[in-house]
């Protein structure tokens, strides 16, 4: 819809996994050194983990889609999976292509005569399966069971278990302490770190979707889309396509911080000091509860007073005073002599 007005060829912050926009931090980086190292050694089981959002299938389907020819990949992506439709997903003709078998007997060995043909050929074999963390304990046992095809040197099936920050708290039970021991590479894939990387981020997006220009959002605009993001990149791509979309409503070439800051509130996504707030509002100062003529009254009350009482009303009616006049001379911390000439100037007006 806006792609002609910003000089787009297509969408750059689609919420699919497309392999073509993936932009390498450090640790997604990390990720896929130990991906390459695992599977072309054949080091068995590896662990990714990473927050909601934090670009994982993305990583995944790009490994997957680089692979050589002789790599056999199976991947799950469901993994609310007894252990019979477990086996019965993995052994189709789509992924590992286990032939004739009816009982899990005979799917273990034919699945090990496969494994043992294509790592005698050399070839590797991989199961993936992301969104790991859903996996039950069961599933979780036979996967460590499969870590058992192996030959004196090498592991003849490597899998790649992938999940959010849950997936180690799994991992860590205590009926599964036999596969955690088995876990030979272990990478965790963090947000973007701060405001200079998700402006490269963001440029790297418009980039690869044909942009011609990356200062599409202004440095203001990058800012909020960091903070209210935290730096995850589904939640980055959210607030840019839609605020993309409401800038190109507006008439606006550039996206600006107010056109973020809408869409944030929108999507429930602004930080906690800003919710409440228009667009571009900023936040008002606490309304007087006493009129000039009132504070006048409670300083004359303080004045006269003869009891203890009454003298601690009169103080803290006079902080209160204070605070007022310190709202009133900004954030910056005034002198005693300001103040002093702020109370004096703020009597002799009254209530005007």
């Amino acid at each position: 819809m806006y792609l002609d007005f910003y000089g787009l060829k297509e969408l750059p912050f689609a919420l699919t996994p497309d392999p073509r926009f993936i932009y390498f931090t450090p640790s997604h980086t990390e990720a896929m050194a130990n991906l390459h190292y695992g599977i072309e050694s054949g080091k068995g089981l590896i662990v990714v983990t990473g927050e909601v959002g934090t670009g994982k299938t993305t990583i995944l389907r790009w490994m997957m889609n680089r692979l050589d020819r002789t790599v056999l990949v199976a991947y799950l992506f469901n993994p609310r999976m007894t252990v019979s439709e477990f086996y019965q997903y993995i052994s189709s003709p789509r992924l590992l292509d286990v032939p004739r078998w009816e009982s899990k007997s005979e799917l273990l060995l034919r699945l090990g005569e496969v494994l043992d043909s294509r790592h005698s050929r050399g070839l590797r074999t991989v199961l993936v399966i992301d969104e790991a963390h859903g996996l039950s304990p069961s599933v979780l046992e036979e996967i460590r069971l499969m870590s058992n095809f192996e030959s004196d040197s090498a592991k003849q099936l490597q899998i790649v278990l992938t999940g959010q920050p849950e997936l180690r708290d799994v991992l860590n039970q205590p009926e599964l302490r036999q596969l955690k021991q088995r876990v030979a590479l272990r990478c965790e894939i963090k947000p973007l770190p701060d405001i200079e990387e998700t402006a490269r981020y963001i440029a790297s997006r418009l980039l690869a979707a044909g942009a011609e220009r990356t200062d599409v959002f202004t440095p203001a605009a990058v800012d909020l889309v960091f903070r209210c993001s935290e730096g995850i990149p589904r939640q980055i791509n959210n607030v840019c396509d839609n605020s993309l979309l409401a800038g190109f409503a507006a008439g606006a070439r550039h996206i600006g911080r107010d056109i973020v800051e809408g869409v944030a509130e929108t999507f429930d996504l602004l930080p906690n000091a800003q919710r409440g707030r228009q667009s571009g509002e900023e936040r008002a100062a606490s309304a007087r509860i006493f009129t000039a003529a009132g504070r006048s009254e409670l300083w004359a009350a303080e004045a006269s007073g003869s009891g203890a009482d009454a003298s601690a009303v009169g103080r803290a009616a006079q902080v209160s005073h204070e605070h007022e006049v310190e709202r009133e001379l900004g954030d910056g911390a005034p002198d005693t002599d300001e103040l002093g000439r702020a109370f004096r100037s703020w009597d002799s007006k009254g209530d005007s």
